[in-house]
């Protein structure tokens, strides 16, 4: 399966950390963000790494050069920031099968192979981690409604008013119908092509969408205090170790 890391951001909230570098080599616990991503995804089974950079790229190609630890890269180039949905479709033409995607700026110590085994068990066109976050900080994420049955029936990015306080995390597996949702995303409020709006594309035209609650614990280092968390649970907070073996599923009415 190959995996697609997204590290074309500029990290504007985590200056100064980000005045000489972009926001994926930021170091957590003496590793940039995406050499974290990059020793997950190849522990899940990654044969293939592809890297949509943008903003200070040669800062990340001259670090990781064409392989990183005997496992191909491959870069594709976001020429604008428009949205994590544009960023995507970078990598459409180097990807024919189901696959992974991870945000750059994510640290996770979580099932994530839950959510690789729930996507090929069920054959599903999405399956992702969800995760229920203090209301105050819902607004930062994809947000997912969900109905009387805890079904989710819609996803949306970044709302004012947010529907629920459960919202997606960074690590997500796809077929490659999700590249037929991106292009017919239309732009935000923000102006971007949100990847949340392509899932809620799928959900919407009844494509089999799987969200495995989360297991473990997720930093999205948007702040430098995030950051600091993160190194924090990292260098040796044992209670934060997530158990495989369990499962939380939240059902999808697609």
């Amino acid at each position: 399966m190959k995996a697609v890391v997204l590290a074309a951001g500029k990290g504007t909230r985590l200056r100064p950390l980000t005045e000489d570098k972009p926001k994926g080599m930021v170091e957590v616990n003496g590793k940039p963000l995406i050499t974290h991503c990059f020793d997950q995804l190849i522990d899940l089974g990654a044969d293939e790494l592809i890297v949509v950079v943008g903003y200070m790229k040669e800062v990340i190609i001259d670090h990781y050069g064409d392989e990183y630890e005997g496992v191909p890269i491959t870069y594709t180039h976001q020429r604008e920031q428009k949205g994590l949905a544009h960023a995507l479709l970078t990598t459409e033409e180097h990807i024919d099968d189901d696959f992974m995607l991870i945000l750059g700026d994510n640290v996770f110590q979580a099932n994530l192979k839950d959510v690789v085994r729930r996507q090929r068990e069920d054959r599903a066109d999405a399956a992702f981690l969800v995760e229920e976050v203090p209301w105050e900080e819902a607004s930062r994420y994809g947000v997912c409604d969900t109905n009387q049955y805890g079904e989710i029936t819609d996803v949306v990015e970044k709302p004012e008013e947010p529907p629920s306080n459960l919202v997606m995390t960074g690590f997500y597996t796809f077929s490659p119908a999700i590249f037929h949702a991106c292009h017919l995303v239309q732009p935000s409020n923000r102006d971007e092509y949100e990847i949340s709006d392509a899932v809620d594309l799928l959900i919407q035209s009844g494509r089999t969408i799987d969200a495995i609650g989360l297991d473990g614990w997720r930093i999205d280092v948007g702040y430098p205090e995030d950051r600091e968390e993160a190194e924090r649970r990292l260098s040796g907070d044992a209670e934060a170790a997530p158990d495989e073996s369990a499962e939380e599923t939240v059902e999808s009415d697609a």
